[in-house]
């Protein structure tokens, strides 16, 4: 396929799932106001992705005819940035942030994944590692973010439902390092199953 779209779909996974700014927030919201309330807020976060990945889709997609070296250094790059992320992850503790006095609304979540480094360095590692040279930018583009819409709609609401939760039960205990350093793992592997070997797209 000109898409890898199922080790994309796991490597999405291991993103769009693990503790990040999109989904503390989330957290945090859906402890404060419950997901019913915080409904529009989730809306937002997830479609917000949308606002990035439609530009840098095209953009890398002409960018992988015009200079591949260019694209190849990218691929690198952002998969060095998402094992750095990882790290992070490993050594982070579940700990909600403070939520505001009113629920935030869908205009609220829409800017987070814009605003998130995060976002910016899974999607692009997403089109530098998983598309095919090639490939046009409307179905690279398309593929993908149709991939992550999905992933994020199954997600961020059990991040919102469920999130704190987890994070009142494993806070402080032996169980909170393994499950960090579990999904940091999740990340690195499928990081370098793109760069060394596995499905070509």
């Amino acid at each position: 396929m000109s898409v890898a779209v199922g080790t994309f779909l796991i490597f999405g996974a291991s993103q769009v799932g693990t503790p990040g700014p999109a989904n503390m927030a989330l957290m945090a919201t859906g402890a404060r106001f419950g997901l019913r309330r915080a409904l529009p807020f989730v809306a937002g976060v997830a479609l917000g992705k949308q606002l990035v990945i439609w530009p840098v889709g095209f953009g890398l997609m002409e960018l992988a005819s015009q200079a591949p070296m260019v694209f190849e250094a990218l691929k690198w790059i952002s998969a060095a940035y998402i094992i750095w992320l990882a790290w992070r992850v490993a050594n982070m503790r579940l700990t909600p942030g403070a939520a505001e006095a009113a629920a935030p609304g869908f205009a609220a979540g829409l800017i987070v994944h814009p605003l998130n480094p995060k976002a910016w360095a899974m999607i692009t590692a997403g089109f530098t590692g998983f598309v095919a040279p090639g490939t046009s930018a409307l179905e690279a583009t398309a593929t993908i973010a149709a991939c992550l819409l999905a992933l994020q709609l199954v997600l961020h609401p059990l991040w919102t439902l469920a999130g704190a939760a987890i994070a009142r039960s494993v806070s402080d205990t032996r169980a909170e390092p393994i499950l960090m350093w579990a999904l940091a793992a999740i990340t690195v592997v499928s990081v370098l199953f793109v760069l060394f070997g596995g499905e070509t797209p």
